[in-house]
Parts: C-alpha cells; structure tokens; sequence
C-alpha cells in the first residue's frame, strides 16, 4: 500500500441518482427505508435524513444510476487542498457557480470525474435546517453525524485505476480489501469502517448504498415490511465480518441495492492499518438472492467455514444499543 495522504475528506455527504420511476422511489424511500420527502417535481424528489436539507436526490434527468456523489471537507482550506491536489495530478476541477452550490445547500463546492467518468462533488459549509426530521416510517433515526449520509460502494471492471486516484490522490485510507475471487477494496474517511468501497465487476455503476440506522429494531422492523413484498429483498439479514454490521439489503427502483443496517464498527484511524481478508463478508445470513445457485453456494461455504471455527465479531451492537454502553 502507497503512504497515506493528508486526509482532508470528512465524510459522504449526499447522493443523486437515476430513475425512470420518481413515484415508485418515493414510497420505496419514505415507506420502507424511512426517508422524508422534502421537496418533489415532475422530474426530480429529495429526501432527507437528519439535519441536513437533503441527502438523496432521485432524477429522471439523469440516465445512469449515479449522477454524482457529494463528499464533505471540514473547511474551505481543505477544499483548496483537495482542488490542489486534483490539479497537481492533472485532473480537471470545476468550482460550481453559486446557482448549482444552492440547489446542493451548501456554501462552497468544486468538482470533477473519476477515472470511470462519475462526478464527484466536494464540498463545505452545508446548509443545517432547524426543522425537525420527520421519518417516512416509525424509526428512531439515522446514524449521520460526523460519519456522515453512510457509505457508498461502486461496481467496476477498472479497479486498477481506481484505487490510486481515491487512495492516492483523494486521501481515502484502506480498510480492507480482498484480492480473490475478485477484488474488494473498503475506505474510510471518518470513524465509520468505510465510507467508500469498490467491487471489482464487468460492469460499473452504483452497486449499493448503506443507511445506518440508531436501533436495531428500525432494522427488523424494515424487514418484515420489506418481506410482504415479492422480490423487494436482495439479501437477508445477516451480518459482516468487515465492519460488523446487521443488515439486509433491498432492490431500489433503479436497480442498484440499499443496505438497511445497525451497529456498525468504529475504527481507530490512527491506529488501523490496512490489511487482507479473505474469510468472506458475513458471519451468517446476507444470502444473496439475485445470484445463480452455484454463486450463491460459494459465499453460504463460506459462512458456514466461519461457523465451524467459531468466528464472531468481538462484541454486540444489539447489547450497546439497549445498555447505552460502548
């Protein structure tokens, strides 16, 4: 692993996506995932999700599944030194005209694209609504904060080019990554286990985005709504060795997964190091529905392995949550 650079990159701070189907998003994203709706038009919703004025952004706009990804930076020093070093690396950086920066509800903002072409949006000085939250469903909340919206995953067949531009250039610190059967690569950018990570696939775009959620049971509960209807789940509950979280994830209307989750790990940033693994993502469950059996029977070999050594995480966020212990 290359030495890790100056992390000025706080946390993910919004999403904007795809669609074809802005209502079906809409009692996806209050109905099951517990969103609000803040603001709707003909081809266009957000949605928030704590104190922010909005987290997703749904389009009819936009053809791909990803029309750009919103990292916060603590300060306009930082995002100098974010403009600095995409330039240095040759990278084309956009300030964003005081219009674009508004319909964002933030006060600064740069961008520029990947090495796969997504748009990438950097900003600071978000604009905070004295407006209480007001979920789609009964939930006790998000986990936002200083870890930010959650954690987004990319599917791509270019990992090689990746990894340096958002390890090397943007400052992201590896977690941990797999290199077989195909590679797996995890950020983190704040005390959340990651906030970014990438899939090595034969095709890219926006593989899924994680939602913590402050209790355990906003996460049950989700599910026995997400079960009544045919086909909504991806993968069952279960939990993953990496970051310890408990979750299930759902079909979106536009095709890629959110991860609905609880109790997920905190790092020490100056103390990780990055590392390999290769005993698999889940201790138990997470049964991916959407693979052919032959796939699906590979990752439930692995699981099974972990439970015939008796692995586990080292604690449980189920415990913490109802104790208020750490």
């Amino acid at each position: 692993m290359a030495d890790r650079a100056p992390l000025d990159i706080s946390s993910l701070g919004y999403v904007a996506v795809g669609t074809d189907r802005l209502a079906e998003w809409t009692d996806y994203a209050t109905g099951l995932i517990g969103l609000q709706r803040v603001d709707g038009s003909r081809v266009q919703t957000a949605f928030r999700m704590d104190d922010r004025k909005q987290r997703l952004v749904v389009s009819t706009e936009v053809s791909d599944d990803i029309a750009f990804i919103g990292w916060e930076v603590p300060s306009p020093d930082a995002l100098e030194r974010v403009a600095a070093r995409l330039d240095d690396a040759g990278i084309a950086v956009h300030a964003a005209p005081r219009a674009v920066c508004g319909q964002r509800f933030v006060g600064r903002m740069i961008w520029c694209h990947d090495p796969e072409g997504n748009r990438l949006e950097f900003f600071c000085e978000p604009e905070i609504t004295d407006d209480p939250f007001v979920p789609g469903r009964a939930i006790s909340g998000f986990k936002t904060g200083p870890f930010g919206m959650g954690h987004a995953v990319l599917k791509t067949p270019n990992v090689e080019a990746l990894v340096p531009f958002y390890r090397d250039i943007l400052g992201f610190r590896v977690s941990d990554y797999a290199l077989s059967p195909i590679p797996l690569f995890f950020f983190h950018v704040n005390e959340r286990h990651h906030s970014f990570a990438m899939v090595g696939t034969d095709v890219r775009g926006l593989h899924h985005l994680m939602l913590e959620y402050c209790s355990l049971d906003d996460v049950g509960q989700g599910y026995d709504l997400a079960q009544l209807e045919e086909g909504r789940i991806s993968q069952t509950l279960g939990r993953h060795t990496n970051d310890y979280m408990t979750s299930y994830y759902t079909h979106t209307p536009s095709g890629f997964f959110i991860e609905s989750g609880h109790g997920g790990r905190l790092i020490d940033m100056d103390a990780w190091e990055p590392h390999e693994t290769d005993c698999g993502p889940s201790f138990w469950g997470h049964e991916r529905l959407y693979l052919t059996d032959e796939q699906r029977d590979a990752f439930r070999d692995m699981r099974l392995a972990l439970a015939r050594d008796g692995k586990r995480a080292p604690d449980c966020p189920w415990l913490r949550s109802v104790t208020g212990s750490r």
